[in-house]
């Protein structure tokens, strides 16, 4: 694998996180306005969320070309 499918592979694992987190923000959301919600699950789904959040900001980071200085 050379290093333009290494990361084309890379952006698309990063566009399925960033879907994923935009699902889980729709989820809590929907969670907390309802009246029956079930706070255990919803912190489950925060930390899910932190971690996803960690995840990206990660990956953009490694993505970001190195430049000599």
């Amino acid at each position: 694998m050379d290093l333009e499918d290494d990361r084309e592979q890379r952006m698309r694992w990063l566009e399925t996180l960033k879907t994923e987190h935009r699902d889980l923000d729709v989820t809590i959301n929907h969670l907390m306005s309802s009246r029956h919600h079930d706070n255990m699950r919803i912190q489950r789904l925060k930390r899910r969320k932190l971690k996803l959040k960690d995840a990206i900001h990660q990956l953009e980071s490694e993505l970001i070309p190195d430049l000599d200085a």
